[in-house]
């Protein structure tokens, strides 16, 4: 059986490498993270189309944030290296709207209220 001219192999050859990049450049973001305080670590992984995180670790064990509380919520890709979802605070026990900026080995998560007019950030290092 013939499958093409090698034009159009190669054609389609290109196509299944465009789509393993951008695959890719999503899952940047699956892994471990630290925050840049030192305070906790996040691991975010693959939540269907989007991606969740979860807290790892914690220096203080003794906080309302506990280790296995999810607190990044349907993070779906927005632009190039960014995701827009929900964030939970466990110091105040809130959900807010959520966005994260990838730039190379750091990630900026952010929750926002009042339609992104407030909003308060957080760097986090890649720690895997």
């Amino acid at each position: 059986m013939k499958f093409g001219t090698g034009s159009q192999r190669a054609a389609l050859a290109g196509l299944g490498l465009i789509a393993s990049i951008a695959t890719a450049g999503a899952q940047e973001v699956v892994g471990t993270w630290e925050r840049d305080t030192g305070a906790s670590k996040v691991r975010f992984t693959r939540c269907g189309e989007a991606l969740c995180g979860s807290l790892s670790w914690l220096k203080d064990q003794n906080g309302p944030a506990k280790v296995g509380q999810r607190i990044f919520y349907d993070m779906k890709p927005n632009g190039a290296n960014k995701w827009s979802g929900s964030a939970f605070n466990p110091e105040d026990g809130k959900t807010y709207s959520g966005t994260m900026t990838l730039s190379g080995n750091m990630l900026t998560t952010a929750g926002c209220v009042m339609g992104g007019l407030i909003c308060r950030s957080v760097k986090w290092n890649r720690s895997n």
